[in-house]
This record gives structure tokens, C-alpha cells and sequence, in this order.
């Protein structure tokens, strides 16, 4: 991934990945737990206002989880006409209602009036986004709004090489794979596809 990529494209991408591939054939969800989630929020600190006392309950698990599934959702449609990851094909939300979802979490931030008055100058205020239980949904879900309505969703792919479930933003033309692991992977599987065949 570019390191030009925009903040909300590096979170919405980092939240569709939380499923992945476990390197067995089998998919890995790393929101399972609220333990899993605590991590997630640690390892990207401009989530929620105090990232190193962030911990996660419940609630807040099943609430990203609901962001993860819209993100997930509206990926899949992003890349259409190609096929989708195949980790949640069977199961993706429709349109509407993950745009729904991702709306109403983005919502969740309200704003309060900040005072700020410094020795020697006039009081004045502005409005702050006020640290509360949907923080962290609402960053979550106003990075996806970003990043699908910009310029990089046009390069969102969804890996097809065998035992992948990621996305990606394909970086040149000729990229088909997340990483070159699964090029690795997908030439393999063809070569042994077409011995089969031939035997």
C-alpha cells in the first residue's frame, strides 16, 4: 500500500481486513472478542481520544462490528462487476442498509462548545467532537464515507488467489493480488489445475 494513501483509506481498509485469511484455508476474525478489538484501537491510536486506557466492552465490539459489516458490504459493491471477497459473500448486508448504518455510526460524534480564553485576549469558543461511546464508531465510520466517496475506491480490488479474503487498492494495471504470496499462490493452483486436466 502507498504511502500517499489518506488516513481514512489506511482505516477503512485496516477495518475490512480485521477478517482474514488464518493461512489454512479457514477466515480469522480479529473483532471476535472485546480483547481483539482493545488491540485493534491500540495499534491505531487516532481512533479514540486516549488509545492506551481504550478498553473495549461489549457494546462497543458489536457497534464496530456493525461499522465492519457496512464497510464490508459497500466494498463488495465497489468492485463490482467483479466477484466480492469471498469471506462474507454469502452473507453482506444490502446497500441501502450498510449506507444506512455507515451514516448513522458517522452521526454518533456529537459536538460541544470548547472555551478558550488566553491571558490578554478575548474569550472564544469553537465547536469540539465530544469523547464518548460512539467515538470510536463514528471515526471508523466517517474514514469509510471518506475513503468511498475519494479517488482510491476506484482502485479497491477484492484478492481471488485460493485462500485469500482480503482487499486491496491495486497499486499498477497489472496487479491481480494483495501481495505476491498470493500471485505465488494463485500460479501454483493454476499449474497444478492444468496437469490435472492434461492427466
Amino acid at each position: 500500500m502507498q504511502d500517499s494513501l489518506s488516513r481514512d483509506a489506511h482505516l477503512a481498509l485496516d477495518l475490512a481486513l480485521t477478517i482474514r485469511q488464518d493461512g489454512h484455508g479457514g477466515v480469522v476474525d480479529d473483532l471476535a472478542e472485546p480483547v481483539g478489538l482493545t488491540a485493534w484501537v491500540r495499534v491505531h491510536p487516532d481512533t479514540v481520544a486516549e488509545p492506551a486506557g481504550f478498553v473495549a466492552d461489549e457494546a462497543t465490539l458489536a457497534a464496530v462490528r456493525d461499522v465492519r459489516g457496512a464497510v464490508r458490504a459497500l466494498f463488495a459493491h465497489a468492485v463490482r462487476p467483479d466477484e466480492p471477497s469471498p469471506a462474507d459473500a454469502t452473507r453482506l448486508m444490502p446497500v441501502h442498509q450498510a449506507v444506512e448504518r455507515l451514516n448513522a455510526a458517522a452521526a454518533r460524534t456529537p459536538t460541544v462548545p470548547v472555551l478558550h480564553w488566553a491571558d490578554g485576549t478575548e474569550p472564544e469558543t469553537h465547536r469540539q467532537a465530544a469523547q464518548g461511546a460512539g467515538e470510536l464508531t463514528a471515526v471508523l465510520a466517517q474514514a469509510a464515507i471518506a475513503f468511498l466517496a475519494g479517488p482510491d475506491r476506484t482502485r479497491l480490488r477484492a484478492c481471488h488467489a485460493p485462500r485469500c479474503v482480503r482487499y486491496f487498492l491495486k497499486e499498477h494495471p497489472r496487479q491481480e493480488w494483495c501481495q505476491p504470496a498470493c500471485g505465488n499462490r494463485a500460479r501454483v493452483a493454476r499449474h497444478h489445475e492444468r496437469h490435472k486436466k492434461a492427466a
